[in-house]
């Protein structure tokens, strides 16, 4: 149950909206990372990545590029297509799957990290807060965004497969997206968490388990659900 909220002015500045979240002195914070911590779809434009550098074979591209498609017509559930996003990778040295996320994500995404989502991140750390990262994305990429946050990869919660003598295979361990990432955060975190940072409506199931949800760049969905529960909201990158 979410505790009374605090409050954020209408198109706050960083140091504003970072003084109101240590103010509550979480112990506790998970974060969403696409969309919350960086602009953008690490997870869309990893698979893209991927299969224009042949991480992935012509024929894995052939096949999971036009299902991408459907995804986006809504042909295909989230959790379904974030699921195979990630087990399409089944039979690749896990070695090279990690070099090549952190290839792309040093490439691709560092410029599009929220420069006060890292101080907040590095702020909570610092006064000895339990920092998690949870996400629908491939464990690859996570790991090596979190990192950039100082996150540790065992707090790292994502689409996940089981790897077998160091090279990935098709069986999923999770894929924490809508209730998904409440069930992610129950059963691995075990506590409820003081605050949850999310952007999606994908992150609304989660977001209720916090005392105190804030929504980070949130999409219209979610900032009408985030308007009807009076739950604080956060732009980054706007001018106070």
């Amino acid at each position: 149950m979410a505790e009374p909220q605090v409050g954020i002015p209408a198109r706050a500045g960083a140091d504003e909206f970072i003084a109101a979240v240590l103010k509550i002195q979480p112990k506790l914070v998970v974060f969403d990372c696409d969309g919350t911590l960086w602009s953008g779809d690490g997870g869309q434009d990893f698979l893209f990545w991927e299969a224009r550098r042949g991480l992935i074979s012509k024929q894995v591209a052939d096949w999971v590029l036009p299902r991408y498609v459907e995804y986006k017509q809504g042909k295909v559930d989230e959790e379904t297509m974030c699921g195979e996003m990630v087990t399409l990778h089944a039979g690749l040295a896990v070695a090279e799957i990690e070099k090549a996320a952190e290839l792309f994500f040093r490439t691709e995404i560092e410029k599009r990290m929220f420069p006060e989502m890292q101080q907040l991140v590095y702020a909570l750390a610092d006064r000895g807060c339990e920092i998690w990262a949870v996400s629908s994305t491939n464990q690859w990429v996570i790991v090596a965004g979190a990192r950039r946050f100082g996150i540790p990869g065992k707090r790292v919660i994502a689409a996940s497969v089981v790897i077998d003598n160091g090279v990935a295979t098709d069986r999923l361990i999770r894929v924490p997206t809508d209730e998904g990432k409440a069930t992610a955060v129950r059963e691995v975190i075990q506590r409820v968490p003081d605050a949850v940072f999310g952007n999606s409506i994908h992150d609304a199931a989660m977001l209720e388990l916090a005392k105190h949800p804030f929504a980070i760049n949130p999409n219209p969905d979610l900032l009408r659900l985030a308007s009807s529960r009076s739950w604080p909201t956060y732009q980054p990158g706007l001018k106070p």
